[in-house]
């Protein structure tokens, strides 16, 4: 995970980019190559529910709502940094758009049979701009003064229709700390019954440093793993990580319409996204908890022991959450707490020292991590790396 000096919220997303040969060129390679499809067994899902009715809130850069996988499913957006670049710039809404793809793409053409399509295509995206791209001149001004954007963006999500909020940033930077509005934000977001998904970080490789918002109690942490079920090199591992999904080689759609594939915990937090989606489409009254204890309970391929700090308890299994949550009655929302409820022994004391006003400022305003790190250009044209 890239990342500016100091701590920084930042979306998951960086790399380098290569053109594929011609063969892999044609649009309909774009679908064959999207294997968390198939791992995932959504094909079986959509028997059930494809995300009509509910609305995922991508908390991020932005999302092009007329990219044509996208198109008639995003909301009206909220910008909560309020500068920076513009829809249409090239710095704007890239991270978000991939996200949003893997969450609720649809498609396009005939049939719907090109491009990405994404876990929950019926599912509406409300885009909340809460971070600006790596690229964006504006992020140093974002970070000293939008230092609340994430906290309020949570909020603002929650109020207005969300049913399940997508994190695809964090701060994982030596001297991250968890930071009360943003905490509160988010009990607030479980309080009213919706359902909170982070990225668990991309700091595998790199010391492991706990990863904010994924370490805020009742947070669904995402890990990353790849087309066999491997514990990716870059995901952190740590108590808090809850399930792990697709974060390999994951095929994203771009607001230049190209397709990419990349890596990172952010692309894992949109899988779990989508499928808590599935879960809230289908069985309308659960709450967070009991979404969360289902995509736990239900995972595939679980570690010795039942759970470990790479992968959680193993593999988001769509279609075994959704046949256990037909035995399931809806419970009272209660609010979450560290313990064995939730993470087992709960976060240390932090190391770092400084006052709140050292590090909380930058919370917001970039991407200096983003967890999805794009590798090779797959479909219509030639970029150079970002």
């Amino acid at each position: 995970m890239k990342r500016a000096s100091g701590a920084a919220v930042s979306a998951l997303l960086a790399g380098a980019l290569a053109l594929l040969p011609s063969a892999a060129a044609h649009a309909d390679g774009i679908r064959a190559q999207q294997w968390g499809l198939t791992a995932l067994h959504l094909d079986q899902a959509w028997r059930t529910t494809k995300g009509r009715g509910v609305t995922v809130a991508v908390l991020d850069t932005g999302v092009q709502a007329d990219h044509p996988d996208l198109v008639g499913n995003v909301l009206p957006a909220q910008d909560m940094i309020g500068f920076g670049a513009r829809p249409g710039d090239r710095t704007w809404g890239r991270h978000g758009t991939a996200m949003a793809g893997i969450i609720a793409g649809h498609g396009h053409g005939p049939g719907r049979a090109d491009g990405v399509m994404g876990v929950a295509p019926e599912a509406r995206i409300l885009p909340v701009r809460v971070i600006l791209e790596d690229s964006d001149p504006a992020r140093a001004k974002a970070r000293t003064t939008r230092g609340g954007a994430l906290a309020d963006g949570i909020r603002w999500a929650a109020d207005h229709g969300a049913d399940v909020i997508n994190l695809s940033l964090g701060d994982d930077s030596a001297s991250a700390h968890p930071e009360p509005r943003e905490d509160e934000a988010v009990q607030y977001a479980l309080k009213k019954g919706v359902v909170v998904v982070a990225s668990a970080g991309n700091g595998g490789d790199k010391g492991d440093h706990v990863s904010y918002p994924a370490a805020y109690p009742g947070v669904i942490a995402a890990t990353a793993v790849d087309r066999y079920g491997t514990r990716a090199a870059f995901s952190t591992r740590r108590w808090y990580a809850a399930v792990s999904a697709p974060g390999v080689d994951v095929v994203i759609a771009d607001p230049d319409h190209k397709y990419y594939a990349g890596w990172g915990t952010s692309a894992a937090s949109a899988y779990v996204s989508g499928v808590a989606a599935l879960i809230k489409s289908a069985h309308r009254g659960l709450s967070p908890a009991q979404i969360k204890t289902l995509l736990e309970d239900t995972a595939e391929d679980p570690p010795a022991g039942g759970r470990d700090d790479s992968r959680g308890f193993g593999m988001i299994d769509p279609v075994a959450a959704l046949r256990a949550a037909d035995r399931l009655e809806p419970e009272e929302l209660r609010p979450a707490a560290y313990g064995e409820k939730y993470f087992g022994p709960g976060p240390a004391a932090p190391e770092a020292t400084g006052s709140t006003a050292d590090w909380a400022a930058p919370l917001a305003g970039s991407v200096g991590g983003v967890l999805l790190v794009v590798g090779v250009i797959l479909w219509r044209g030639r970029r150079r790396p970002f």
